[in-house]
C-alpha cells in the first residue's frame, strides 16, 4: 500500500496517556521559564486590538452567550450558509463531538498527527485503526493508503507534528458515500492562501466531509476555546445536539466574530506570510547540522513548526533544556520514536538563538554519542 502500513485496532504501542501529551507540557513545572518552541502558538498574541474587545466582552457577562452573531460571521467568511457552521469550545471539543455524535464501524485515523482524534474516538468506545505515514515517503499521503472499507477517515492538514500539506484533490479523493472524512485544519490559516483548504469543495464531495477550524494558533487564545466545525447541516445539527447549552463563552464568541472580519483575515495572511519566511530561515539554520545527524521529516514543510530527526533526539531535548529551550517530544504521536522532536516556527531572533543551543547541544558527548 504504497509503504503505508495499517495499524493494528487499539494499538498498543501508545497508551491513551501518551495520546494526551501535548506541546504545553513540555513548558508547565521546571519549564516555565523555558523559551518555549514546544507549543505551536504564534508568539505576541493576542494582538492589542483583540484584547480590547475581548476586555469590553466582560461587561456583558451577565447575559447568556448568543452565538448568531459570530456563527453569522464564521459562514460569511467561508462564503457558506449559516446551518453548515458549528462553533465549539475549541477543535478538541468538537473531535469530543464527532466521536459521540457520528456512527463509525472502521474509524482509521491517519498518523502522526494531532492525537486528540484517536483519543476521543476511544474514549468514546471505538476501536481505532490506524494508518501509519513513514518518513520513506516524506509523511505523504496516498488515497489507497486507506482502507477501502474504512466508513470514518481523520486527517490533519497541513498535519501536526510533520508539517506536510496534503493537497485537497488527494484529500477530495477519500470522500465517498458511506464515508465520514474529517480534515482539521488547526493550522490552515498559518498557511498563505489557505491554498488547498477543502473548504471550497466541502458541498460538492459525496459522503459526510467535516472540515475543523480553530483560532487557537494564530490568534494565541488556547486559554480561550474556541474554534468550529464546518459541514452539511444535518451533520452540524447531530453534533450541536451532543453540546450542553451555550457551550462557547461570550468573550470565545467575540473573539470568533473578530478573527473572521476583513482585518483580521488580512493580519492572518501577512502573519502566514511571515511564517513562510522563518521557516525559511530555520531550515537554512539548521541545514548544516545534518552533517551531526540531524534530518527534517519532509522535503517540503508548509506548517508553522519542523519535525526534525536526530539518532540521540531525548538526549538532544534533555540539553536544550539545560541551555534554556522547550521542544516538543515526538515519540507520543504513533508512527514516530523517541528520536524525533518538533520545533515551532519563531522570529528569526529566537531562531538564531536556538540554533546556536543545538548546535552546542550536537557538541555534548551525551548528545552525540551513545546515551
Amino acid at each position: 500500500m504504497n509503504g503505508h502500513r495499517p495499524g493494528a485496532f487499539g494499538d498498543a504501542a501508545a497508551a491513551a496517556d501518551g495520546l494526551r501529551h501535548h506541546g504545553d507540557a513540555e513548558v508547565r513545572g521546571d519549564g516555565a521559564g523555558l523559551t518555549d518552541l514546544a507549543v505551536n502558538v504564534r508568539t505576541g498574541t493576542p494582538p492589542a486590538w483583540l484584547r480590547e474587545r475581548l476586555a469590553a466582552s466582560l461587561a456583558t457577562l451577565a447575559a447568556y452567550p448568543d452565538g448568531g452573531p459570530a456563527r453569522a460571521a464564521v459562514a460569511e467568511r467561508h462564503g457558506l450558509p449559516v446551518d453548515r457552521v458549528l462553533l465549539t469550545a475549541g477543535a478538541a471539543e468538537a473531535f469530543v463531538l464527532l466521536a459521540r455524535a457520528l456512527p463509525a464501524r472502521r474509524p482509521v485515523v491517519v498518523h502522526p498527527q494531532f492525537t486528540e482524534p484517536e483519543a476521543a474516538l476511544r474514549d468514546a468506545g471505538h476501536r481505532v485503526e490506524r494508518v501509519l505515514l513513514g518518513p520513506q515517503d516524506g509523511f505523504r499521503l496516498a488515497a489507497d493508503a486507506v482502507p477501502a472499507e474504512a466508513d470514518l477517515v481523520v486527517v490533519g492538514n497541513p498535519t501536526n507534528p510533520t508539517s506536510v500539506l496534503h493537497p485537497a484533490a488527494a484529500l477530495a479523493r477519500l470522500a465517498r458515500e458511506g464515508r465520514t472524512l474529517i480534515v482539521d485544519e488547526a493550522f490552515m490559516d498559518a498557511v498563505p492562501e489557505e491554498r488547498e483548504s477543502l473548504v471550497p469543495l466541502l458541498a460538492r464531495l459525496p459522503g459526510r466531509t467535516v472540515v475543523l477550524r480553530s483560532l487557537t494558533k494564530t490568534w494565541g487564545l488556547a486559554g480561550l476555546r474556541v474554534g468550529y466545525a464546518l459541514s452539511d447541516p444535518a451533520t452540524v445539527g447531530a453534533l450541536a445536539r451532543q453540546q450542553p447549552l451555550w457551550p462557547v463563552s461570550t468573550p470565545a464568541l467575540v473573539a470568533a466574530q473578530a478573527c473572521t472580519a476583513p482585518a483580521a483575515l488580512a493580519e492572518a495572511e501577512a502573519a502566514a506570510l511571515r511564517f513562510t519566511a522563518d521557516r525559511d530561515r530555520l531550515r537554512k539554520r539548521l541545514a548544516p547540522l545534518a552533517a551531526a545527524g540531524l534530518g527534517e521529516a519532509t522535503p517540503a514543510p508548509q506548517g508553522p513548526f519542523l519535525l526534525v530527526r536526530h539518532p540521540r533526539a531525548a538526549a538532544l531535548r534533555d540539553r536544550l533544556r539545560e541551555l534554556g529551550f522547550a521542544v516538543r517530544r515526538g515519540d507520543t504521536f504513533p508512527g514516530l520514536g523517541p528520536e524525533w522532536f518538533r520545533v515551532a516556527v519563531r522570529d528569526p531572533a529566537t531562531t538564531d538563538r536556538f540554533a546556536a543551543a543545538l548546535e552546542r547541544a550536537l557538541e555534548t558527548p551525551h548528545a552525540a554519542g551513545a546515551r
